[in-house]
C-alpha cells in the first residue's frame, strides 16, 4: 500500500517570539492532533518544507528531530518521513472542554496500609545517603554539576550589583511566592526551552525541590491520599514523603518509563503520581510518548495529580532537549517542577513549580501562610544572570563539557571492569545507573561496595535501595554516579581504578 502523501500547509509568524523550529513543532502536533495528519502519512521533505517556508533546512530538520524523539514522526531513510504508526490514540483526541472546576474529593477508602510504601529503608541508610549527597562536594557525587565551570567571577559581579542596587526590597523580608523578575524569566524560559506555556502568577519560588513538594502537599494534598511513586525512584523524596504520611504506591519502572498500565492495576483512584519523564531517576530512560499520554488520560478521568520533576532536561546530549510532559497537558493537571541546583549549583537552594491555573490561589495561600520566601537578593542575581543572556550560554557549554566527561567516565569503567559491569549511558542527565553483572557467590552487595567507596573518597549510591524493595534477590546491584566534576581521562581511569578495588575489597 502506497503512504498518503499529506497536502498539510505549515505557516510560521516570523513576528512571534517562540523560535521557528519550535513552531513547526506545535503546527504538526496540532495537524496530527486534529486528524489533518494520520499515522503513516508522508510528511514533507526537509529541503521542500525549508524552501516552503523560507527557512534554514537545519531549522526543519531541529524540528523534525524533536517531533522524532517524541514519537510523532518516524524517519524511514530514502523513503521519506512519516507519522508514526503506533501514536496512541489519545494524541489525536481533541481537550476536553466544559467546566475546569475541581470536582469534590474522593473516597479515600484504602486504608494507609495497604497501599503504604513496601521495603522502606532504615533510617541510617536514609542518613547514609543524604550525606553522600550534601556537604563538601565528593568525587562522583550524582546530582552535583561542575563547580569547576561555574562563571563565578560573573557571578560574583551580578550579586555585587544586585547587593550595592539600594532596593529596600533585598534587605525585606522576601515575597513567599517568588521574585516577580524571575518569576517572568522563568515563564519565558519554559515557554522557549520546555514548549510549556505558562504566567508569572503560576511560577512559584521556592527553596529547593524539598520544598516545593512540601508546598504541593501542604496546598492540593488531604489525609490517607496515594501517590504513585517510580520503583526504583528518587531517594530522597521518597524518605520525605514516607516522613509526611503521603501513602506511596511502587509503579515498576522499564525502558519507556513508569507502567502506567500496572499503576493503573495497582491503585486507579491514586491522588498523585510523581514522575521523572525527561530523565528517569535513577536509570535515566525517556517517558515514551504513549506512556505520557496514557499517563495524562489517567490523571484527567480520576481528576489526579502529576507532579513532574524535570530536574536535570537540560542535559541532553542525543538530539535537542524534548519538551516537557507539562506541554501536552490539555487537562491541566500536571505541577511542573525545575531546580536551580543542577544548571547553575546547589548552594542557591532555588528551585519552583508551575501549577496548574486553577490551584494558583490555594498555593498562593499556602505560600503565604508558610512565610519561606528565598533571599531576594539570589533571586535578583538569578533573574539578571537568565535576563542577560548567560544563563542559555551557561547551559550550551555544560551540554558541551558534560557529553566530553561522561564519555570519559564510561570508557574509564568499562576498562577497569570489563565484563563485570554493565555501562550504559543514557541520552541525558549528569548522572547514570551502572549495574554489576552477578558473581559466583551471586549477587554483588552493592551496599557493601558503596560503603567501601565512600571510605575511599568516592560518593557513589548503591542502586539497589533505589527500589521499594531493595534487597530481594532480584533487584538489580549497581551504582548510581555522577559525572560532571571528571575533568579527564586520567582522573577518570584513577577513579575507576578505585572503584573496582572497592568492588574486589
Amino acid at each position: 500500500m502506497t503512504a498518503r502523501t499529506s497536502a498539510l500547509a505549515i505557516e510560521i509568524d516570523r513576528q512571534d517570539h517562540s523560535p521557528i523550529y519550535l513552531q513547526i513543532c506545535e503546527r504538526f502536533r496540532t495537524a496530527i492532533a486534529a486528524g489533518h495528519l494520520r499515522p503513516g502519512d508522508r510528511v514533507p521533505a526537509l529541503r521542500g518544507l525549508a524552501l516552503q517556508l523560507n527557512t534554514a533546512r537545519g531549522t526543519v530538520e531541529m524540528a523534525y528531530t524533536i517531533l522524532v524523539d517524541e514519537g510523532y514522526l518516524q524517519m524511514r531513510g530514502a523513503a521519506g518521513t512519516f507519522v508514526s504508526a503506533s501514536l496512541p490514540s489519545s494524541v489525536t483526541r481533541p481537550a476536553r472542554g466544559g467546566d475546569r472546576q475541581e470536582p469534590p474529593a474522593r473516597e479515600q477508602g484504602a486504608t494507609k496500609s495497604s497501599h503504604a510504601l513496601r521495603g522502606r529503608q532504615p533510617a541510617t541508610r536514609q542518613l547514609a545517603i543524604a550525606v553522600a549527597m550534601s556537604g563538601e562536594p565528593k568525587l562522583l557525587q550524582p546530582g552535583l554539576p561542575a563547580l569547576d565551570a561555574f562563571p563565578r567571577k560573573l557571578w560574583n559581579r551580578l550579586v555585587s550589583r544586585c547587593a550595592r542596587s539600594g532596593e529596600r526590597a533585598m534587605l525585606a523580608y522576601p515575597d513567599p511566592v517568588g521574585y516577580r523578575a524571575l518569576r517572568e524569566h522563568i515563564a519565558t524560559y519554559l515557554g522557549l526551552s520546555r514548549g510549556v506555556a505558562c504566567v508569572p502568577e503560576q511560577v512559584f519560588i521556592t527553596a529547593g525541590y524539598r520544598a516545593t513538594l512540601e508546598l504541593v502537599l501542604r496546598s492540593l494534598a488531604s489525609p490517607n491520599d496515594r501517590m504513585w511513586f517510580e520503583d526504583p525512584g528518587y531517594l530522597l523524596a521518597r524518605g520525605f514523603l514516607a516522613e509526611v504520611g503521603v501513602n506511596l504506591v511502587p509503579v515498576p519502572i522499564d525502558s519507556e518509563g513508569i507502567d502506567v498500565d500496572r499503576g493503573i492495576a495497582l491503585d486507579p483512584l491514586a491522588r498523585f503520581a510523581l514522575v521523572t519523564p525527561s530523565h528517569q531517576a535513577p536509570l535515566g530512560y525517556t517517558l515514551s510518548l504513549a506512556r505520557r499520554m496514557a499517563l495524562l488520560d489517567w490523571a484527567a478521568k480520576g481528576s489526579s495529580w502529576i507532579i513532574e520533576d524535570d530536574y536535570d532536561s537540560e542535559f541532553r546530549y542525543v538530539g535537542r532537549p524534548l519538551p516537557a510532559l507539562k506541554s501536552l497537558d490539555k487537562d491541566d493537571r500536571v505541577i511542573y517542577c525545575g531546580t536551580f541546583s543542577k544548571v547553575m549549583f546547589p548552594g542557591l537552594r532555588l528551585a519552583y513549580a508551575v501549577v496548574p491555573e486553577r490551584a494558583v490561589e490555594r498555593v498562593e495561600r499556602v505560600a503565604c501562610s508558610m512565610n519561606a520566601g528565598s533571599p531576594m537578593l539570589l533571586q535578583a542575581a538569578v533573574a539578571d544572570f537568565i535576563e542577560q543572556g548567560h544563563f542559555a550560554r551557561h547551559v550550551k557549554r555544560m551540554r558541551a563539557l558534560y557529553g566530553q566527561r561522561r564519555t570519559l567516565i564510561a570508557h574509564a569503567l568499562e576498562q577497569a571492569f570489563g565484563e563485570r559491569m554493565l555501562v550504559e549511558l543514557p541520552h541525558g542527565g549528569i548522572q547514570f545507573a551502572v549495574q554489576f553483572a552477578e558473581g559466583p557467590d551471586g549477587p554483588v552487595d552493592d551496599v557493601a561496595v558503596a560503603a567501601r567507596a565512600r571510605n575511599a573518597g568516592l560518593a557513589v549510591v548503591p542502586l539497589s535501595i533505589w527500589y521499594a524493595n531493595g534487597r530481594t534477590r532480584r533487584t538489580p546491584r549497581g551504582l548510581v554516579m555522577g559525572f560532571a566534576n571528571v575533568t579527564d581521562a586520567k582522573e577518570a581511569l584513577r577513579l575507576a581504578r578505585t572503584l573496582y578495588g572497592c568492588l574486589t575489597g
